[in-house]
Protein backbone atom coordinates (compact mmCIF):
# COMPACT_ATOMS: atom_id res chain seq x y z
CA UNK A 1 0.00 0.00 0.00
CA UNK A 2 1.62 3.27 -1.12
CA UNK A 3 1.75 6.24 1.16
CA UNK A 4 0.52 9.56 -0.18
CA UNK A 5 3.53 11.71 -1.04
CA UNK A 6 2.21 14.83 0.65
CA UNK A 7 1.43 12.86 3.81
CA UNK A 8 4.96 11.50 3.92
CA UNK A 9 6.51 14.90 3.50
CA UNK A 10 4.41 16.25 6.36
CA UNK A 11 5.48 13.45 8.67
CA UNK A 12 9.22 13.31 7.92
CA UNK A 13 11.86 15.40 9.66
CA UNK A 14 12.90 18.67 8.05
CA UNK A 15 16.62 19.36 7.71
CA UNK A 16 18.73 22.22 6.47
CA UNK A 17 19.27 22.18 2.71
CA UNK A 18 23.03 22.45 3.06
CA UNK A 19 23.94 18.77 2.86
CA UNK A 20 27.62 19.43 3.41
CA UNK A 21 26.89 21.21 6.67
CA UNK A 22 24.75 18.34 7.91
CA UNK A 23 27.30 15.76 6.90
CA UNK A 24 29.98 17.61 8.79
CA UNK A 25 27.99 17.17 11.99
CA UNK A 26 27.81 13.40 11.56
CA UNK A 27 30.93 12.14 9.78
CA UNK A 28 34.41 12.70 11.18
CA UNK A 29 36.93 14.39 8.92
CA UNK A 30 39.99 12.42 7.92
CA UNK A 31 42.30 15.02 9.41
CA UNK A 32 40.72 14.58 12.88
CA UNK A 33 38.87 17.89 12.96
CA UNK A 34 36.64 16.57 15.77
CA UNK A 35 39.50 16.19 18.22
CA UNK A 36 37.77 18.57 20.59
CA UNK A 37 34.98 16.11 21.20
CA UNK A 38 34.25 15.77 24.88
CA UNK A 39 35.54 12.32 25.68
CA UNK A 40 33.57 12.20 28.92
CA UNK A 41 30.38 11.76 26.95
CA UNK A 42 31.71 8.84 24.99
CA UNK A 43 31.44 5.22 25.93
CA UNK A 44 34.75 3.69 27.07
CA UNK A 45 36.63 1.82 24.38
CA UNK A 46 36.13 -1.88 23.81
CA UNK A 47 38.40 -4.50 22.36
CA UNK A 48 35.79 -5.96 20.04
CA UNK A 49 36.35 -5.57 16.33
CA UNK A 50 34.46 -3.00 14.34
CA UNK A 51 32.10 -5.17 12.38
CA UNK A 52 30.02 -2.98 10.13
CA UNK A 53 26.68 -3.89 8.64
CA UNK A 54 24.41 -2.48 5.99
CA UNK A 55 21.18 -3.45 7.72
CA UNK A 56 20.03 -1.86 10.98
CA UNK A 57 19.73 -4.15 13.95
CA UNK A 58 16.38 -5.57 15.01
CA UNK A 59 14.24 -4.13 16.51
CA UNK A 60 14.10 -0.71 14.87
CA UNK A 61 10.49 -0.02 15.90
CA UNK A 62 11.09 -0.16 19.65
CA UNK A 63 11.65 3.55 20.24
CA UNK A 64 8.61 4.76 18.36
CA UNK A 65 6.21 2.15 19.71
CA UNK A 66 7.26 2.41 23.35
CA UNK A 67 7.10 6.21 23.13
CA UNK A 68 3.33 5.80 23.26
CA UNK A 69 3.70 5.39 27.01
CA UNK A 70 5.08 8.93 27.25
CA UNK A 71 1.53 10.02 26.63
CA UNK A 72 2.16 13.74 26.80
CA UNK A 73 4.21 13.58 23.62
CA UNK A 74 3.12 10.56 21.61
CA UNK A 75 5.46 9.67 18.75
CA UNK A 76 5.33 9.31 15.01
CA UNK A 77 5.71 5.96 13.34
CA UNK A 78 5.86 6.25 9.57
CA UNK A 79 7.75 4.56 6.78
CA UNK A 80 8.55 5.85 3.30
CA UNK A 81 7.61 3.17 0.85
CA UNK A 82 9.80 2.74 -2.17
CA UNK A 83 12.62 0.68 -3.53
CA UNK A 84 15.34 3.16 -2.66
CA UNK A 85 14.47 4.39 0.83
CA UNK A 86 12.77 3.03 3.89
CA UNK A 87 12.86 5.24 6.94
CA UNK A 88 11.68 5.27 10.49
CA UNK A 89 10.96 8.87 11.39
CA UNK A 90 12.52 10.15 14.55
CA UNK A 91 10.50 11.05 17.60
CA UNK A 92 12.26 14.39 17.81
CA UNK A 93 11.76 17.54 15.79
CA UNK A 94 14.74 19.23 14.13
CA UNK A 95 15.25 21.67 16.95
CA UNK A 96 14.94 19.00 19.61
CA UNK A 97 16.68 15.93 18.21
CA UNK A 98 19.59 14.48 20.10
CA UNK A 99 22.89 14.07 18.27
CA UNK A 100 22.87 10.93 16.18
CA UNK A 101 19.07 10.56 16.31
CA UNK A 102 18.71 11.21 12.59
CA UNK A 103 20.81 11.94 9.56
CA UNK A 104 20.57 14.36 6.72
CA UNK A 105 19.18 13.27 3.37
CA UNK A 106 21.87 11.86 1.14
CA UNK A 107 24.30 11.22 3.97
CA UNK A 108 26.03 7.86 4.29
CA UNK A 109 23.63 6.49 6.88
CA UNK A 110 25.54 3.27 7.27
CA UNK A 111 28.71 5.10 8.29
CA UNK A 112 29.90 4.50 11.88
CA UNK A 113 28.20 6.87 14.31
CA UNK A 114 31.56 7.30 16.08
CA UNK A 115 34.48 7.77 13.76
CA UNK A 116 37.31 5.25 13.60
CA UNK A 117 39.86 7.82 14.71
CA UNK A 118 38.04 8.20 18.00
CA UNK A 119 38.05 4.44 18.44
CA UNK A 120 41.78 4.22 17.84
CA UNK A 121 42.38 6.91 20.45
CA UNK A 122 40.27 5.07 23.01
CA UNK A 123 37.43 7.61 22.97
CA UNK A 124 34.59 5.43 21.76
CA UNK A 125 33.34 1.98 20.95
CA UNK A 126 33.07 0.15 17.63
CA UNK A 127 30.08 1.15 15.54
CA UNK A 128 28.76 -2.39 15.79
CA UNK A 129 28.07 -1.65 19.46
CA UNK A 130 25.99 1.43 18.65
CA UNK A 131 22.43 1.47 17.30
CA UNK A 132 21.78 2.54 13.73
CA UNK A 133 18.18 3.64 13.25
CA UNK A 134 18.15 4.54 9.58
CA UNK A 135 19.73 2.99 6.56
CA UNK A 136 19.24 3.73 2.90
CA UNK A 137 19.76 0.08 2.09
CA UNK A 138 17.76 -1.47 4.90
CA UNK A 139 14.59 -3.38 4.16
CA UNK A 140 12.25 -2.53 6.94
CA UNK A 141 8.51 -3.24 6.80
CA UNK A 142 6.13 -0.63 5.46
CA UNK A 143 3.83 -0.02 8.40
CA UNK A 144 2.30 3.19 7.16
CA UNK A 145 -1.18 1.70 7.42
CA UNK A 146 -0.69 1.67 11.20
CA UNK A 147 0.32 5.08 12.44
CA UNK A 148 1.57 5.94 15.86
CA UNK A 149 0.68 9.42 17.11
CA UNK A 150 2.71 12.39 15.92
CA UNK A 151 4.89 14.25 18.42
CA UNK A 152 4.19 17.82 19.31
CA UNK A 153 6.85 18.88 21.79
CA UNK A 154 9.17 17.68 24.49
CA UNK A 155 7.73 16.74 27.88
CA UNK A 156 7.78 19.27 30.67
CA UNK A 157 8.78 18.22 34.17
CA UNK A 158 5.15 17.78 35.24
CA UNK A 159 4.31 15.74 32.14
CA UNK A 160 7.33 13.50 32.63
CA UNK A 161 6.37 12.95 36.25
CA UNK A 162 2.83 12.05 35.22
CA UNK A 163 4.19 9.60 32.64
CA UNK A 164 6.46 7.95 35.20
CA UNK A 165 3.72 7.60 37.82
CA UNK A 166 1.36 6.29 35.14
CA UNK A 167 3.64 3.44 34.08
CA UNK A 168 4.47 2.51 37.69
CA UNK A 169 0.90 2.47 39.05
CA UNK A 170 -0.34 -0.43 36.98
CA UNK A 171 -2.44 -3.53 37.49
CA UNK A 172 -0.04 -4.80 40.15
CA UNK A 173 -1.97 -2.55 42.54
CA UNK A 174 -4.85 -5.04 42.56
CA UNK A 175 -2.63 -7.83 43.88
CA UNK A 176 -0.74 -6.06 46.68
CA UNK A 177 -3.21 -7.26 49.40
CA UNK A 178 -2.79 -10.80 48.03
CA UNK A 179 0.98 -10.37 48.19
CA UNK A 180 0.69 -9.46 51.89
CA UNK A 181 -1.48 -12.51 52.48
CA UNK A 182 1.10 -14.78 50.88
CA UNK A 183 4.22 -13.31 52.48
CA UNK A 184 2.92 -11.91 55.77
CA UNK A 185 3.14 -8.45 57.29
CA UNK A 186 6.92 -8.23 56.97
CA UNK A 187 6.36 -8.14 53.23
CA UNK A 188 5.83 -4.42 53.68
CA UNK A 189 9.55 -4.03 54.28
CA UNK A 190 10.30 -6.02 51.12
CA UNK A 191 7.99 -3.73 49.15
CA UNK A 192 10.01 -0.66 50.13
CA UNK A 193 13.35 -2.43 49.64
CA UNK A 194 12.37 -3.30 46.08
CA UNK A 195 11.27 0.30 45.52
CA UNK A 196 14.74 1.50 46.55
CA UNK A 197 16.58 -1.09 44.45
CA UNK A 198 14.52 -0.54 41.29
CA UNK A 199 14.77 3.23 41.66
CA UNK A 200 18.55 2.85 41.83
CA UNK A 201 18.64 0.67 38.72
CA UNK A 202 16.50 3.28 36.96
CA UNK A 203 19.22 5.83 37.70
CA UNK A 204 21.80 3.41 36.28
CA UNK A 205 19.87 3.39 33.02
CA UNK A 206 20.11 7.18 32.95
CA UNK A 207 23.89 7.00 33.38
CA UNK A 208 24.10 4.50 30.54
CA UNK A 209 22.10 6.82 28.28
CA UNK A 210 24.37 9.73 29.18
CA UNK A 211 27.44 7.78 28.10
CA UNK A 212 26.63 8.33 24.42
CA UNK A 213 24.15 10.56 22.57
CA UNK A 214 23.31 7.62 20.29
CA UNK A 215 21.63 5.65 23.07
CA UNK A 216 17.90 6.27 23.41
CA UNK A 217 16.20 3.02 24.42
CA UNK A 218 16.79 -0.03 26.59
CA UNK A 219 17.76 -2.22 23.59
CA UNK A 220 20.29 0.48 22.62
CA UNK A 221 21.83 0.14 26.06
CA UNK A 222 21.95 -3.64 25.67
CA UNK A 223 23.72 -3.26 22.33
CA UNK A 224 26.21 -0.75 23.71
CA UNK A 225 27.02 -3.12 26.57
CA UNK A 226 27.05 -6.53 24.87
CA UNK A 227 26.83 -5.90 21.15
CA UNK A 228 24.05 -7.10 18.86
CA UNK A 229 23.40 -10.29 20.91
CA UNK A 230 22.75 -8.11 23.95
CA UNK A 231 20.28 -5.98 22.00
CA UNK A 232 18.39 -8.95 20.59
CA UNK A 233 18.29 -10.88 23.87
CA UNK A 234 17.08 -7.90 25.87
CA UNK A 235 14.50 -7.00 23.22
CA UNK A 236 13.04 -10.51 23.27
CA UNK A 237 12.67 -10.37 27.06
CA UNK A 238 11.03 -6.94 26.87
CA UNK A 239 8.57 -8.07 24.20
CA UNK A 240 7.69 -11.24 26.10
CA UNK A 241 7.04 -9.07 29.15
CA UNK A 242 4.68 -6.86 27.14
CA UNK A 243 2.92 -9.91 25.72
CA UNK A 244 2.51 -11.38 29.21
CA UNK A 245 0.99 -8.13 30.44
CA UNK A 246 -1.65 -8.45 27.72
CA UNK A 247 -2.48 -11.91 29.05
CA UNK A 248 -2.95 -10.37 32.50
CA UNK A 249 -5.27 -7.72 31.05
CA UNK A 250 -7.54 -10.43 29.64
CA UNK A 251 -7.54 -12.40 32.90
CA UNK A 252 -8.33 -9.25 34.87
CA UNK A 253 -11.19 -8.24 32.59
CA UNK A 254 -12.63 -11.74 32.57
CA UNK A 255 -12.48 -12.17 36.35
CA UNK A 256 -14.14 -8.83 37.10
CA UNK A 257 -16.84 -9.27 34.45
CA UNK A 258 -17.49 -12.71 35.87
CA UNK A 259 -17.93 -11.18 39.33
CA UNK A 260 -20.49 -8.78 37.89
CA UNK A 261 -22.34 -11.54 36.01
CA UNK A 262 -21.69 -14.70 38.06
CA UNK A 263 -24.56 -16.76 36.68
CA UNK A 264 -23.48 -16.62 33.05
CA UNK A 265 -22.75 -19.99 31.46
CA UNK A 266 -23.02 -21.71 28.09
CA UNK A 267 -22.80 -25.13 26.53
CA UNK A 268 -21.48 -25.03 22.97
CA UNK A 269 -20.70 -28.05 20.75
CA UNK A 270 -20.47 -30.29 23.77
CA UNK A 271 -18.17 -27.88 25.60
CA UNK A 272 -19.27 -26.21 28.80
CA UNK A 273 -18.12 -22.65 29.36
CA UNK A 274 -18.40 -21.09 32.80
CA UNK A 275 -18.82 -17.40 33.58
CA UNK A 276 -15.10 -16.66 33.73
CA UNK A 277 -14.37 -18.30 30.36
CA UNK A 278 -17.29 -16.56 28.63
CA UNK A 279 -16.24 -13.19 30.02
CA UNK A 280 -12.67 -13.67 28.80
CA UNK A 281 -13.97 -14.45 25.31
CA UNK A 282 -16.19 -11.37 25.42
CA UNK A 283 -13.21 -9.31 26.54
CA UNK A 284 -11.23 -10.65 23.59
CA UNK A 285 -13.99 -9.66 21.15
CA UNK A 286 -14.21 -6.17 22.63
CA UNK A 287 -10.45 -5.61 22.63
CA UNK A 288 -9.78 -6.97 19.15
CA UNK A 289 -11.06 -3.93 17.19
CA UNK A 290 -8.77 -1.61 19.17
CA UNK A 291 -5.65 -3.32 17.79
CA UNK A 292 -6.93 -2.74 14.24
CA UNK A 293 -6.99 1.04 14.66
CA UNK A 294 -4.76 2.77 12.11
CA UNK A 295 -4.02 5.65 14.46
CA UNK A 296 -3.52 5.17 18.20
CA UNK A 297 -3.51 8.86 19.12
CA UNK A 298 -6.71 8.71 21.15
CA UNK A 299 -5.65 5.59 23.05
CA UNK A 300 -2.24 7.04 23.86
CA UNK A 301 -3.84 10.08 25.47
CA UNK A 302 -6.59 8.17 27.26
CA UNK A 303 -4.09 5.70 28.71
CA UNK A 304 -2.71 8.46 30.93
CA UNK A 305 -5.87 7.82 32.91
CA UNK A 306 -4.01 4.92 34.51
CA UNK A 307 -3.21 7.25 37.39
CA UNK A 308 -6.89 8.18 37.73
CA UNK A 309 -7.86 4.52 37.52
CA UNK A 310 -5.44 3.56 40.29
CA UNK A 311 -6.68 6.35 42.56
CA UNK A 312 -10.33 5.60 41.85
CA UNK A 313 -10.02 1.88 42.61
CA UNK A 314 -8.03 2.65 45.77
CA UNK A 315 -10.67 5.14 46.89
CA UNK A 316 -13.43 2.56 46.29
CA UNK A 317 -11.58 0.07 48.48
CA UNK A 318 -11.25 2.61 51.27
CA UNK A 319 -14.91 3.62 50.88
CA UNK A 320 -16.06 0.01 51.26
CA UNK A 321 -13.92 -0.41 54.36
CA UNK A 322 -14.91 2.84 56.09
CA UNK A 323 -18.27 4.07 54.78
CA UNK A 324 -19.85 0.72 53.92
CA UNK A 325 -18.46 -0.58 57.21
CA UNK A 326 -16.77 -3.74 56.05
CA UNK A 327 -14.19 -2.76 58.64
CA UNK A 328 -10.57 -3.60 59.26
CA UNK A 329 -9.71 -6.81 61.09
CA UNK A 330 -6.01 -7.44 61.88
CA UNK A 331 -5.02 -11.01 61.04
CA UNK A 332 -2.41 -12.98 59.17
CA UNK A 333 1.11 -14.14 59.91
CA UNK A 334 4.18 -11.95 60.38
CA UNK A 335 6.24 -13.79 57.76
CA UNK A 336 5.61 -16.86 55.62
CA UNK A 337 8.92 -17.93 54.12
CA UNK A 338 7.37 -20.72 52.06
CA UNK A 339 5.17 -18.30 50.09
CA UNK A 340 7.47 -15.30 50.23
CA UNK A 341 8.88 -15.86 46.69
CA UNK A 342 5.38 -15.32 45.27
CA UNK A 343 5.21 -12.02 47.13
CA UNK A 344 8.60 -10.99 45.78
CA UNK A 345 7.46 -11.80 42.24
CA UNK A 346 4.35 -9.66 42.60
CA UNK A 347 6.33 -6.75 44.01
CA UNK A 348 8.80 -7.13 41.16
CA UNK A 349 5.92 -6.89 38.70
CA UNK A 350 4.72 -3.70 40.41
CA UNK A 351 8.04 -1.94 39.84
CA UNK A 352 8.86 -3.38 36.43
CA UNK A 353 8.60 -0.26 34.26
CA UNK A 354 12.24 0.01 33.24
CA UNK A 355 11.48 -0.64 29.58
CA UNK A 356 9.83 2.80 29.45
CA UNK A 357 12.23 4.83 31.63
CA UNK A 358 14.79 5.50 28.85
CA UNK A 359 12.00 6.82 26.64
CA UNK A 360 10.76 9.12 29.39
CA UNK A 361 14.31 10.38 29.89
CA UNK A 362 14.83 10.99 26.17
CA UNK A 363 11.54 12.86 25.83
CA UNK A 364 12.20 15.35 28.66
CA UNK A 365 12.89 19.02 28.04
CA UNK A 366 15.36 18.93 30.93
CA UNK A 367 16.81 15.40 31.21
CA UNK A 368 18.92 16.52 34.17
CA UNK A 369 15.73 16.46 36.27
CA UNK A 370 15.08 12.80 35.53
CA UNK A 371 16.40 11.61 38.94
CA UNK A 372 13.85 13.84 40.64
CA UNK A 373 11.08 12.45 38.42
CA UNK A 374 12.20 8.92 39.22
CA UNK A 375 12.38 9.53 42.98
CA UNK A 376 8.97 11.20 43.27
CA UNK A 377 7.26 8.59 41.09
CA UNK A 378 8.70 5.70 43.10
CA UNK A 379 7.76 7.31 46.42
CA UNK A 380 4.23 7.98 45.15
CA UNK A 381 3.69 4.49 43.76
CA UNK A 382 5.34 2.84 46.79
CA UNK A 383 3.04 4.64 49.23
CA UNK A 384 0.01 3.79 47.08
CA UNK A 385 0.99 0.12 46.87
CA UNK A 386 1.61 -0.04 50.61
CA UNK A 387 -1.63 1.74 51.49
CA UNK A 388 -3.78 -0.47 49.28
CA UNK A 389 -1.98 -3.63 50.37
CA UNK A 390 -2.38 -2.91 54.08
CA UNK A 391 -6.03 -1.80 53.78
CA UNK A 392 -7.02 -4.76 51.61
CA UNK A 393 -5.32 -7.31 53.83
CA UNK A 394 -6.83 -5.78 56.96
CA UNK A 395 -10.29 -5.91 55.39
CA UNK A 396 -10.25 -9.43 53.93
CA UNK A 397 -7.50 -11.23 55.86
CA UNK A 398 -6.64 -14.76 54.80
CA UNK A 399 -9.56 -14.82 52.35
CA UNK A 400 -7.92 -12.12 50.20
CA UNK A 401 -8.03 -13.03 46.51
CA UNK A 402 -5.52 -12.24 43.80
CA UNK A 403 -7.54 -9.13 42.92
CA UNK A 404 -9.04 -7.28 45.86
CA UNK A 405 -11.97 -6.17 43.68
CA UNK A 406 -13.16 -9.80 43.76
CA UNK A 407 -13.39 -9.62 47.58
CA UNK A 408 -15.47 -6.45 47.70
CA UNK A 409 -19.16 -7.16 48.50
CA UNK A 410 -21.08 -6.99 45.19
CA UNK A 411 -24.10 -5.16 46.63
CA UNK A 412 -22.20 -1.90 47.19
CA UNK A 413 -22.04 0.86 44.58
CA UNK A 414 -18.33 1.37 45.25
CA UNK A 415 -17.73 -2.28 44.38
CA UNK A 416 -19.48 -1.93 41.04
CA UNK A 417 -17.49 1.22 40.24
CA UNK A 418 -14.22 -0.53 41.06
CA UNK A 419 -15.15 -3.63 39.05
CA UNK A 420 -16.20 -1.69 35.95
CA UNK A 421 -13.10 0.49 36.20
CA UNK A 422 -10.86 -2.58 36.07
CA UNK A 423 -12.87 -3.86 33.10
CA UNK A 424 -12.69 -0.64 31.07
CA UNK A 425 -9.07 0.35 31.85
CA UNK A 426 -7.43 -2.45 29.78
CA UNK A 427 -9.38 -1.31 26.71
CA UNK A 428 -7.07 1.71 26.46
CA UNK A 429 -3.88 -0.10 27.40
CA UNK A 430 -4.10 -3.41 25.56
CA UNK A 431 -3.54 -2.07 22.03
CA UNK A 432 -0.68 0.15 23.19
CA UNK A 433 0.96 -2.82 24.90
CA UNK A 434 0.63 -5.33 22.08
CA UNK A 435 1.55 -2.90 19.27
CA UNK A 436 5.34 -2.96 19.97
CA UNK A 437 5.23 -6.75 19.81
CA UNK A 438 3.33 -6.65 16.51
CA UNK A 439 5.75 -4.15 14.97
CA UNK A 440 8.74 -6.24 16.03
CA UNK A 441 7.30 -9.33 14.35
CA UNK A 442 6.50 -7.41 11.18
CA UNK A 443 10.11 -6.28 10.98
CA UNK A 444 11.20 -9.91 10.69
CA UNK A 445 9.11 -10.70 7.63
CA UNK A 446 9.98 -9.79 4.02
CA UNK A 447 9.07 -6.17 3.36
CA UNK A 448 6.95 -6.98 0.31
CA UNK A 449 4.39 -8.70 2.52
CA UNK A 450 3.85 -5.56 4.55
CA UNK A 451 2.35 -3.59 1.70
CA UNK A 452 -0.97 -5.15 2.66
CA UNK A 453 -3.04 -3.77 5.49
CA UNK A 454 -4.74 -7.15 5.84
CA UNK A 455 -1.43 -8.86 6.68
CA UNK A 456 -0.79 -6.42 9.50
CA UNK A 457 -4.33 -6.98 10.79
CA UNK A 458 -3.80 -10.73 10.62
CA UNK A 459 -0.63 -10.56 12.72
CA UNK A 460 -2.38 -8.48 15.37
CA UNK A 461 -5.42 -10.76 15.37
CA UNK A 462 -3.26 -13.84 15.86
CA UNK A 463 -1.38 -12.15 18.71
CA UNK A 464 -4.59 -11.16 20.52
CA UNK A 465 -6.12 -14.60 19.97
CA UNK A 466 -2.99 -16.26 21.36
CA UNK A 467 -3.24 -14.17 24.54
CA UNK A 468 -6.82 -15.39 24.90
CA UNK A 469 -5.67 -19.03 24.64
CA UNK A 470 -3.02 -18.44 27.31
CA UNK A 471 -5.52 -16.61 29.55
CA UNK A 472 -8.01 -19.48 29.26
CA UNK A 473 -5.30 -22.06 29.90
CA UNK A 474 -3.79 -20.28 32.93
CA UNK A 475 -6.54 -18.08 34.46
CA UNK A 476 -4.62 -17.45 37.67
CA UNK A 477 -4.04 -13.72 37.94
CA UNK A 478 -1.82 -13.67 41.03
CA UNK A 479 0.32 -16.65 40.12
CA UNK A 480 0.82 -15.49 36.53
CA UNK A 481 1.78 -12.04 37.82
CA UNK A 482 4.30 -13.60 40.20
CA UNK A 483 5.70 -15.65 37.29
CA UNK A 484 6.11 -12.56 35.10
CA UNK A 485 7.62 -10.58 37.95
CA UNK A 486 10.08 -13.32 38.83
CA UNK A 487 11.20 -14.58 35.44
CA UNK A 488 11.10 -11.41 33.33
CA UNK A 489 10.95 -8.28 35.47
CA UNK A 490 13.81 -9.35 37.72
CA UNK A 491 16.01 -9.54 34.65
CA UNK A 492 14.79 -6.26 33.16
CA UNK A 493 14.64 -4.22 36.37
CA UNK A 494 17.55 -5.61 38.39
CA UNK A 495 20.01 -7.76 36.44
CA UNK A 496 20.33 -6.04 33.04
CA UNK A 497 20.59 -2.41 34.27
CA UNK A 498 23.46 -3.30 36.58
CA UNK A 499 25.21 -5.55 34.06
CA UNK A 500 24.92 -2.95 31.30
CA UNK A 501 26.15 -0.18 33.57
CA UNK A 502 29.21 -2.18 34.62
CA UNK A 503 29.99 -2.97 30.99
CA UNK A 504 29.44 0.51 29.52
CA UNK A 505 30.89 2.64 32.31
CA UNK A 506 33.33 0.21 33.83
CA UNK A 507 36.28 2.63 33.59
CA UNK A 508 34.46 5.20 35.70
CA UNK A 509 32.68 3.19 38.40
CA UNK A 510 33.89 3.12 41.98
CA UNK A 511 34.41 -0.01 44.04
CA UNK A 512 31.27 0.83 46.03
CA UNK A 513 29.21 1.04 42.83
CA UNK A 514 30.66 -2.26 41.61
CA UNK A 515 29.74 -3.91 44.90
CA UNK A 516 26.22 -2.44 44.81
CA UNK A 517 25.69 -3.64 41.24
CA UNK A 518 27.00 -7.14 41.93
CA UNK A 519 24.80 -7.42 45.04
CA UNK A 520 21.77 -6.24 43.04
CA UNK A 521 22.50 -8.76 40.29
CA UNK A 522 22.72 -11.55 42.85
CA UNK A 523 19.44 -10.50 44.48
CA UNK A 524 17.79 -10.38 41.04
CA UNK A 525 19.06 -13.80 39.97
CA UNK A 526 18.15 -15.51 43.25
CA UNK A 527 14.70 -13.91 43.26
CA UNK A 528 14.20 -14.90 39.63
CA UNK A 529 15.14 -18.55 40.18
CA UNK A 530 13.26 -19.07 43.45
CA UNK A 531 10.27 -16.95 42.45
CA UNK A 532 9.85 -18.63 39.07
CA UNK A 533 9.92 -22.07 40.67
CA UNK A 534 7.37 -21.04 43.33
CA UNK A 535 5.00 -19.42 40.84
CA UNK A 536 5.13 -22.42 38.51
CA UNK A 537 4.40 -24.67 41.48
CA UNK A 538 1.43 -22.48 42.42
CA UNK A 539 0.09 -22.58 38.88
CA UNK A 540 0.44 -26.37 38.80
CA UNK A 541 -1.39 -26.67 42.14
CA UNK A 542 -4.22 -24.40 40.97
CA UNK A 543 -4.51 -26.31 37.69
CA UNK A 544 -4.75 -29.59 39.57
Amino acid sequence: MKVDEDFVMDRRIDFETDDEENLAERVCDADGSDDDTDSDTMVPSRTASNVGGDNPTWPQSYRQSIDMYTTSTPPTFSFLTGSSLTRITSSFGPAQRRPGAAAAPGSPLNEPLICDSAIEEGEGMPASYLPVYCSATSKLPSLSTFELPQPEQKCSYAQSLLNAVNVLCGIGLLSTPYAFREGGWWSLAILFVFAIITCYTGLLLKRCLESSPHLQTFPDIGQAAFGVPGRVCLSIILYVELYSSCVEYLIMMGDNLSALFPNTHMAFAGTYLDSSQICKIISFLVILPTVWLRNLTLLSYISVGGVVTALLVSFCLLWVGVVDKVGFHPSGTALDLAKLPVTVGIFGFCYGSHSVFPNIYSSMEEPSKFPSVLLISFVTSGLLYAGVGVCGFLMFGNSTKSQFTLNMPPEFVATKIAAWTTVVAPLTKYALTITPVAFSLEELLPSARFRSYSVSMLIRTILVFSTLIVALSFPYFGSVMAFIGSLLVMLVALVFPCACYLSICRDRVTKLQISACILTIMVGLISAIVGTYSSITNIADESG
